[in-house]
C-alpha cells in the first residue's frame, strides 16, 4: 500500500515546539512506516522522516516570517495533486483545502478532521461529504451534517513520555496562551490552592497575556517558561503534581491530556469537548464544572494512581494503536 500523508506546512514536521496537527501526521507517517507500509510524508523541507519526504516549501510560514503563507499552502497541496497517480490513498492533515482537489484526482482521500477553525468551513466539508471521506479525531468534535468513516483517537510515541512514579508538587499549565485554553484560570486556581504553577507554552495572544499573564508572573508562585521543546515538555509532564487544564472552548482533542497521562500526572479539567472521553474521572483526574470545584479537588489529586493514568494512556492514545486503526480505515476506504 503506497500512502501519501499530507502535513500541514506553519510548522516543521514534526515540529520544533508547537504544532499539534504536524505532530500527528509525523506520528502517523513513522508508524506507519514501521509497520511496513510505503509512505510518502509531504511536509516542508526541513521535515525528518524514515520514509519518503517530498518537499517544495523550504520551511513553514510560522517559522520563516518572509515566506506568504498562502503561496506556501497552495504550492505544497498542488505539488502533491499533481503526482497523485502514484498513491493508493491519501490522508490528508492540511483541513478543507486540499478536498477541492478531490474530484480532480483518480484516488481516494481520507481527510483526518483535527478540529473546525470556524463554521464557515462547514460549506466546504459538506459539499464532499459524499466523494472523500473524514476521521474525527474525538466523537464529541462530529459534525452532525458530515458522514464520517471512523473515530481516531490521536497516538503518541511512549518512549517520548517515559512514567514518572513520583510526580512533582506543582500544577503545570502547557498550552498556547489564550482565554480558550484557561491560562489565567490556571494562575488562579494555584493561587486559591496554595500550589505554584509553571506556564509553558507559547503567546498566541499578546493582549491576554499582557493584561492578564503577565502582571500575575512573580517567578515563584507563579513561573512563565516560555515554549518548551519536546525534551523539556516530557520532563515537565513527568514531574508534574497534575497538569491544569481549564478550557473555556470545545476542544477537540488536546494531545497535552494523554502525554500528561501517559507520563501517570492526572489531569483537572473542565468537561468540554473530548475531555470526558479523553479522562477517567475519579481515576486519571477530575472533570470539574466550575474553578471552585477545580480547587475543592486540589487535595485529591495525590490520591489518584499515577500507574493508572500510565495504563489508560498507553492503552488508548499510543501510536501503534492509532496505526492499527487507520490501515482499518485506509483498508475499508480502498475495500469499497
Amino acid at each position: 500500500m503506497k500512502i501519501a500523508v499530507l502535513s500541514p506546512v506553519a510548522w516543521r514536521t514534526p515540529p520544533r515546539h508547537y504544532g499539534p496537527w504536524e505532530q500527528i501526521a509525523s506520528n502517523i507517517a513513522e508508524g506507519l512506516h514501521e509497520a511496513g507500509a510505503e509512505v510518502s510524508l509531504f511536509a516542508t523541507a526541513d521535515s525528518q522522516t524514515a520514509g519518503e519526504l517530498c518537499a517544495v516549501v523550504p520551511a513553514g510560514y510560522e517559522e520563516d516570517k518572509n515566506s506568504d503563507a498562502k503561496v506556501s499552502e497552495c504550492m505544497h497541496i498542488s505539488y502533491l495533486m499533481e503526482q497523485a497517480e502514484r498513491f493508493d490513498i491519501i490522508h490528508n492533515h492540511f483541513d478543507f483545502l486540499p478536498l477541492t482537489y478531490s474530484r480532480l484526482i483518480p484516488i481516494p482521500m481520507l481527510t483526518t478532521i483535527h478540529g473546525f477553525s470556524s463554521p464557515r468551513i462547514i460549506p466546504v466539508y459538506k459539499r464532499y461529504n459524499d466523494h472523500t471521506h473524514y476521521v474525527s479525531v474525538s466523537n464529541a468534535d462530529r459534525h452532525p451534517e458530515l458522514n464520517y468513516t471512523a473515530t481516531v483517537y490521536h497516538g503518541l510515541r511512549t518512549e517520548d513520555f517515559p512514567f514518572g512514579a513520583a510526580g512533582g508538587e506543582y500544577l503545570l499549565f502547557m498550552g498556547r496562551i489564550h482565554p480558550d485554553k484557561g491560562t489565567w484560570d490556571a494562575i488562579a486556581l494555584a493561587r486559591r490552592s496554595g500550589r505554584q504553577l509553571l506556564i509553558a507554552g507559547f503567546v498566541q495572544d499578546q493582549r491576554y497575556f499582557e493584561e492578564k499573564i503577565k502582571p500575575c508572573v512573580d517567578n515563584e508562585q507563579i513561573v512563565y517558561l516560555g515554549p518548551a521543546d519536546p525534551v523539556k515538555r516530557k520532563e515537565l509532564l513527568r514531574n508534574a503534581h497534575a497538569l491544569v487544564h481549564l478550557i473555556h472552548f470545545a476542544e477537540p482533542f488536546g494531545l497535552s491530556v494523554a502525554e500528561a497521562m501517559m507520563c501517570g500526572t492526572p489531569v483537572l479539567a473542565f468537561p468540554e469537548g473530548a475531555m470526558p472521553e479523553l479522562i477517567r474521572d475519579g481515576e486519571t483526574g477530575f472533570l470539574v464544572p466550575t474553578l471552585e470545584a477545580a480547587v475543592e479537588r486540589v487535595p485529591d489529586l495525590a490520591g489518584l494512581s499515577r500507574e493508572a493514568c500510565h495504563h489508560w494512556a498507553s492503552a488508548q492514545f499510543s501510536r501503534e494503536r492509532m496505526v492499527r486503526d487507520y490501515l482499518a480505515v485506509y483498508e475499508q476506504i480502498l475495500g469499497r
